[in-house]
């Protein structure tokens, strides 16, 4: 579904109708992946299972669609070709796989889709699972999740990193995730203004022709992690034509209603919303640390109010589950159980 003939705004907006006016965006995969037994401490988090299991990925994605998600996001986060060379892998071998993320994703969407035709749902003890609009967002991570340093929840990538960095670091990417089959982009957990306008400029520079949107990460609930105000970063976002969607991933539910305002100050784009569990990921330990202020009814309880100030997107992040994708869906289409 690229944007050849179709207006970007009209591309999201089209989208947002078929969903019934709101659409639900899949939970945490990398901790999913996790949970189902795989160890990730690695370089290449959920991407290396694109070498060892990607079976197991085409299965989350599967249930988080069965879980009443309205767009899937590809595992190509941390999936670069530079990271894969690291492991030894060719430029050829790393292209392929990361082209072969998208394709995973959508090989669970046929594979729902084609359930939902035969009524496959009609014979599990569970509740039927209604046909949906599904959109595939192929994952960009920011140069610090490659770096994984824990520099991605900072955005202190040095004085050496410039605007041209970023740029060569993402362009060749990019260019491959633009030809994968996906719907659109998905640049996530952006920690600052260089990435974001790195990003623009990639999009303009490419002509790249499916809609992206942007979602930032924050620690305070003004500005994004690196201390740029959200403002400024949202207004770089709208300021690209091929942005459809403007919001917030990876960030404690508690902040999210005022960085919602302040997003919506900026851009009238769609707002999309998927924050974490509540719990703060420590990239030195590289461990979840659990808080006390914060669980899954807490997390689900915000959405009405988030949908309230102006999200139309929602979904969750790091430690959100199928589970909390089926509650906020419930949430925002009065779904019985």
């Amino acid at each position: 579904m690229g944007l050849e003939g179709v207006e970007p705004s009209s591309f999201m907006a089209d989208f947002l109708a078929g969903c019934g006016g709101y659409a639900v965006v899949d939970g945490g995969l990398a901790t999913e992946l996790e949970r189902h037994g795989q160890d990730l401490n690695d370089p290449l988090w959920s991407a290396k299972c694109l070498i060892s299991f990607p079976q197991l990925v085409r299965r989350v994605h599967l249930e988080y669609l069965e879980a009443g998600a309205n767009v899937i996001i590809s595992a190509s986060y941390q999936a670069t070709i530079q990271g894969f060379e690291a492991k030894g892998l060719s430029i050829e071998e790393a292209e392929t796989l990361i082209k072969r993320s998208v394709e995973i994703a959508c090989e669970a969407r046929e594979i729902y889709l084609q359930r939902c035709a035969k009524g496959y749902w009609d014979f599990l003890d569970s509740p039927k699972i209604d046909r949906h609009p599904v959109l595939v967002a192929a994952s960009v991570g920011s140069y610090g999740a490659y770096l994984a340093d824990g520099s991605e929840y900072s955005g202190n990538y040095g004085a050496s990193v410039t605007l041209e960095t970023l740029k060569e670091f993402h362009r060749r990417r990019l260019q491959i995730l633009a030809n994968s089959g996906a719907d659109l982009i998905a640049f996530e957990t952006i920690p600052n203004k260089l990435e974001a306008q790195a990003y623009v400029e990639l999009l303009e520079e490419e002509n790249i022709d499916i809609p992206a949107w942007f979602s930032f990460s924050s620690n305070d609930g003004t500005n994004v992690v690196s201390g740029d105000p959200i403002t400024e970063c949202a207004n770089i976002a709208d300021s690209c034509s091929q942005v459809v969607a403007v919001g917030i991933n990876c960030t404690p539910p508690r902040l999210i209603h005022g960085l919602i305002l302040s997003i919506r100050k900026v851009t009238n784009k769609p707002v999309i919303i998927y924050p974490n569990s509540g719990e703060t990921y420590n990239g030195e330990t590289k461990q979840w640390e659990k808080t006390r202020w914060e669980t899954e009814e807490d997390f689900v309880s915000y959405v009405g109010k988030w949908r309230d100030v102006g999200a139309c997107l929602f979904g969750g992040c790091c430690r959100t589950t199928p589970n909390t994708i089926r509650a906020i869906s419930r949430v925002l289409f009065d779904k019985s159980s």
